[in-house]
Parts: C-alpha cells; structure tokens; sequence
C-alpha cells in the first residue's frame, strides 16, 4: 500500500493507495479516518485500484475554516479523481463519507459507475423525519452544531470522546480497541481534528439546503446499501430498504446482522463479499 498527498481542490488531500486496474474510491466516515478501511483495501485490491483518501477535515488532509458543505466535498473528490487522472469510479462510502458519495452521485452522474452507501439515511430524511426518538439518538449532530464549545470539552479527551461512539455504536463494544483504538485516537489528537469533524456537521443546513434541491432526482447509478441491523440510529429506528428506494431505482439492500455502525470493521468479510459482488463486472469504463 502506498500512500501520498494529492492538491486537489485548492486543500492537500491524504490518500492511501493499492492494485490496479478499475479504480474504486473509499469514503470513511465519522468518527474515523481511512484506517476504517484497513480490511477492505486488501481484498478489493486484488480485483481494483482502490483509493481511500481521509476527507477534508480528517486524518492527514487539510482541515480548513470553511467548504464543508456536501457539495463542495464531492468537489474535492471530483478534482482529486482529476488529478490521478481517472474518468469514472465506482464509489463507496459509510456515514459521513456516504453523504459525500450520494451528493457525489447527483452531482456528476455521468461520473460514477455504482455507488455503496454503509449504514447512512440521507441528510434531508433525518431532518424531515425528526422526532423526540430520532432526536435523542442523533444527539451528537445537535451537540457538533454548537459553535467552539465541543471542542474545548473533548480537547485532552479525545479518548473519552472516542470511547463512547465506539462502544455505544457497534454490536460489541470491544471491536474498536487495542492499536485500532489508539489509532483513532492519535488521529483526533492532531491539531484541527476535533474542529474538522465539527465543521462537518456544521455544514448541516447547507446539505438540507442542497438535498432538498434536487430531493425528486434519483441517484442514476445502482445502488448498494448496507446498514448494520442492530444499530440503535439507523437498523433500528428507520426502515432503510423504504429510505433508499426513495433515492435509487436501481437498488441492492442488505442489512448485516450481529453489526452495529460500522460493518466494514465489524463484520469485514460479510461485507467485503457482498462488495465483491456488487463490483463484479467493474471494468473502469
């Protein structure tokens, strides 16, 4: 695997990079980085280029005051595939990086071959579904809105922080631990990090804005989306077979039991199969 930097967009973008041939490109989400693709990138590696980059405000990319909207973030994808000179992909995204692909997917449809969207119900649905329920579990996009006052609660405890979403998020509380823990948690301890990920969610009324522009759009491509059917905010509380078929004709949904938030760490090989299957027939054209 090798990993480089890439100035795209006017923000230096981290990327990591391994195979060859059809390029798929790899959106992390929150609270996470590119690691979150540490089991993936070796299988689908043998069949694709696979590209995973840390987004703005991520990891080792640029983390600057403004341009968080999902827009200008799929931007940053578009320029980065410019750069590495690729013309079409097949795009992949859990949580944070799902909004990123699906905005990507309306944007430059003619761009994206199939698009996999990982336990994600799209921005503007949480926000004209709100409820006391929904509002309870989604808690910390209200907590993230509030301007400085959660980063300088978490700063010098980030491990608290991260603890939380870590346990409370997946099927067994012990998945994130270890060296994958301390992972994460060095990467939230850069300068910037914690403000990054905030300026994220602080984009919020620009995403609901931008949805609800083009809400009637189908995403052109087929769809795959996958959710972990135990998570308390996603498998749980929405039904997510009904929430995509509001976005995609051309729709494959698979909830992935015993999982919670975040299946590509979780449940790896349950969902590198069904990635393998979905891409089956990817040739880059």
């Amino acid at each position: 695997m090798k990993s480089y930097t890439v100035t795209a967009n006017g923000i230096r973008q981290f990327v990591v990079e391994e195979g060859e041939g059809a390029p798929v490109i790899l959106l992390h989400g929150f609270p996470e980085t590119h690691f979150a693709w540490r089991y993936q990138i070796p299988v689908l590696s043998r069949h694709f280029r696979v590209i995973a980059p840390d987004l703005r405000g991520y990891g080792e990319t640029d983390k600057p005051a403004c341009g968080y909207d999902k827009r200008n973030m799929a931007r940053d994808i578009r320029e980065l595939m410019r750069e590495l000179g690729i013309e079409k992909v097949a795009l992949v995204g859990h949580d944070r990086g799902a909004r990123v692909a699906t905005r990507f997917a309306k944007d430059y449809p003619e761009l994206v071959d199939r698009l996999v969207v990982m336990d994600n119900v799209p921005t503007r649905i949480v926000a004209r579904d709100l409820n006391a329920a929904i509002a309870k579990a989604y808690w910390f996009f209200l907590f993230h809105l509030v301007p400085d006052l959660p980063e300088a609660l978490i700063a010098g405890r980030e491990h608290i922080w991260l603890r939380h979403f870590f346990s409370d998020w997946t099927y067994d509380p012990s998945t994130i631990s270890g060296e994958a823990f301390d992972t994460y948690v060095r990467a939230y301890q850069a300068p910037g990090a914690v403000r990054g990920a905030m300026a994220d969610y602080r984009a919020n009324a620009e995403d609901v804005a931008q949805d609800l522009e083009d809400a009637e759009v189908k995403i052109a491509c087929p769809v795959m989306s996958l959710w972990g059917n135990d998570f308390h905010a996603v498998g749980k509380l929405f039904d997510m077979a009904s929430v995509w078929a509001e976005m995609a004709d051309d729709l494959q949904a698979h909830p992935i039991e015993q999982c919670g938030h975040l299946p590509q760490e979780e449940q790896p090989e349950k969902v590198n199969q069904l990635l393998l299957d979905f891409l089956e027939g990817w040739c880059g054209k």
